[in-house]
């Protein structure tokens, strides 16, 4: 209902929302104290912090509607998936890269849509605000909160379509957002600027605190992670505009969000990749591990151990260590998980699949003794028949799972991209043997090569990078003194994989990058972030081959005669951006 409204009153569009998500969230209903009426009044909207929170809510309502645009132009535009017999012309015509007008995935009216309540609600916030109505603190964490969805709305329309209106206030109709002279559109190196601008000036900055009332319980859930990591979102702004130690300050402030934690699980494990214990330890469930050492038939794949267990868990503390940002989809929320029929085979229309270049990069990491990356056709997709189906958004609606086929997230952040982003900073920054260490076996064994046992031995000056923040990082543990530092947990990607370090060909900065990007395909696949990994990279490099190789090799291994023709058109960087059509 609400992805209909396009453009009317922005006040009326916001109180629809608000009240549409607010009915969704039946356990919330005493929380926001709504007026029993089957509609919000407007002259009652935007009066108290309740009505400031609905309206929050209610972006996130009409927010969630652009979760499978979001996957499906950031994954099949890349070279990780693919169409299937049943995909539409449309997906192919992405897929392909020759997109016509009336393709519904590249319009921007839904991305602008959730603009355009964004810069409703800011407007009335700052009423609000001169008003009295709410603190000063209180507005400094909703606005910032509101303000940074739309930054990352708009990254997401410079990284598509390029050039585009950057508008900041709220419009009534279609055509006022179509008058050129007013709203010009910008290139995306000045997009980002003015994001960067925007967000850099916001006065809070972290996630809403532990005492807003933003933080409650949802259907079981606790909202915590519904809301959009900030610093996350400035992180990969600057990452973009080449801020490498400003982008990985960033990241490292969430990195270490629990550093000051009295619980050791915290403190040690939240957004830090711990290896921590063994596999029968309850603490390490996210490791690739089996049963029977390197026996290929003992993977663990439960829903509650293991690698997978991070997309079938319910929300605990160890789900947590994990995820930074994800919206969930329940049966007793009104929106439709949209992943479902996107990927599922049995309750969904089965409309895209893993590509076979990607099923090749996961066989061609080998474990130690086990031929193949258990990420890819044991954990990630799985084989039914002889089709490849996407499974990390199913396994919570799973036929042989409890849960309805409603059930599931939006993965929007979590700890792997947060250290491959900072990884990829860090190696721009000419910091390599840091970056190493997150992608491979951690920073206790990258920074104690000369094999001191942390049991026996002093690790006083070991183990740690004796660097200025943002890449200081300390990983002792030992007992002669005693040490165990915020980092001694950390285990590397790779290592939690169970692989061996990626090796560095020739020169170490490319070599190192190429090697993030790859973990991040088989780590990240299908999250919605291939697509912007490669254009940001090729953009880097001036090297639009970086970009149009990996396409190529996608079609071209399906028999696609389109791939040598694809190739050409993405050699020119313009073509990679969609064209812009209200």
């Amino acid at each position: 209902m609400i992805q209909s409204i396009i453009f009317q009153s922005s006040k009326r569009a916001t109180l629809i929302a608000s009240f549409v998500f607010m009915l969704c969230l039946n356990s919330c209903q005493d929380y926001l104290d709504v007026e029993p009426q089957t509609s919000l009044i407007e002259e009652n909207a935007y009066k108290t912090v309740t009505d400031a929170d609905a309206a929050v809510f209610g972006l996130y309502g009409k927010f969630v509607g652009l979760a499978d645009k979001h996957v499906i132009l950031n994954e099949m535009r890349a070279d990780l998936m693919t169409t299937t017999t049943n995909s539409s012309t449309f997906l192919k015509q992405l897929s392909e890269h020759n997109v016509s007008q009336d393709n519904p995935y590249i319009s921007p009216k839904p991305f602008y849509e959730v603009i355009n309540n964004c810069n409703d609600i800011l407007k009335n916030f700052d009423i609000m605000l001169a008003e009295k109505r709410f603190t000063q603190d209180q507005y400094n964490q909703r606005y910032a909160d509101v303000g940074c969805i739309r930054s990352w709305v708009y990254l997401q329309l410079g990284i598509h379509f390029g050039s585009v209106p950057y508008i900041t206030e709220p419009i009534s109709t279609l055509e006022d957002a179509k008058n050129a002279t007013k709203y010009p559109r910008i290139p995306f190196s000045e997009l980002l600027d003015k994001l960067i601008a925007f967000s850099e000036g916001l006065e809070y900055k972290k996630p809403y605190n532990a005492q807003s009332t933003m933080v409650t319980n949802v259907d079981g859930y606790s909202t915590a992670k519904f809301f959009i990591n900030k610093e996350c979102l400035l992180g990969d702004l600057h990452l973009w505009k080449a801020n490498y130690t400003t982008a990985a300050s960033y990241y490292k402030n969430v990195m270490e969000t629990a550093s000051t934690s009295s619980n050791d699980t915290e403190r040690y494990e939240s957004y830090r990749i711990s290896i921590f214990g063994d596999g029968n330890n309850p603490n390490n469930n996210y490791f690739v591990r089996y049963s029977q050492a390197e026996n290929a038939s003992s993977l663990i794949t439960g829903n509650t151990f293991g690698w997978r267990s991070m997309f079938s868990r319910t929300r605990d503390a160890l789900w947590n260590t994990e995820w930074i940002w994800s919206i969930p989809y329940t049966s007793n929320l009104s929106w439709d998980n949209p992943f479902i029929r996107l990927f599922s085979k049995s309750k969904g229309d089965y409309l895209a699949k893993p590509s076979q270049a990607s099923i090749d990069l996961w066989n061609s990491n080998k474990q130690v003794a086990i031929p193949y990356d258990a990420r890819g056709s044991k954990l990630t997709y799985l084989m039914e028949g002889n089709d490849p189906v996407i499974m990390k958004y199913q396994y919570k609606s799973d036929a042989n799972l409890t849960g309805p086929a409603n059930n599931g997230d939006w993965f929007l952040y979590r700890t792997v991209k947060l250290h491959l982003r900072y990884a990829e900073a860090a190696n721009r920054d000419n910091k390599h043997r840091i970056a190493s260490a997150i992608l491979n076996n951690g920073f206790q064994n990258e920074y104690n090569r000369g094999g001191v046992s942390n049991t026996s031995g002093n690790v006083t000056n070991i183990m740690q990078t004796k660097e200025p923040y943002p890449y200081d990082f300390d990983a002792r543990q030992g007992d002669f003194p005693r040490f165990r530092a915020n980092w001694h947990r950390n285990g590397g990607i790779r290592r939690r994989a169970n692989l061996p370090a990626a090796p560095v060909v020739g020169d170490s900065l490319i070599s190192i990058e190429n090697n993030l990007i790859n973990e991040a395909a088989l780590d990240l696949a299908y999250e919605g972030n291939r697509w912007e990994d490669l254009v940001r990279v090729a953009r880097r490099r001036n090297d639009p081959s970086f970009l149009a190789d990996k396409i190529f090799d996608k079609l071209q291994q399906e028999g696609n005669p389109e791939a040598a023709n694809v190739k050409a058109k993405l050699m020119n960087p313009s073509n990679w951006y969609l064209p812009f059509n209200w």
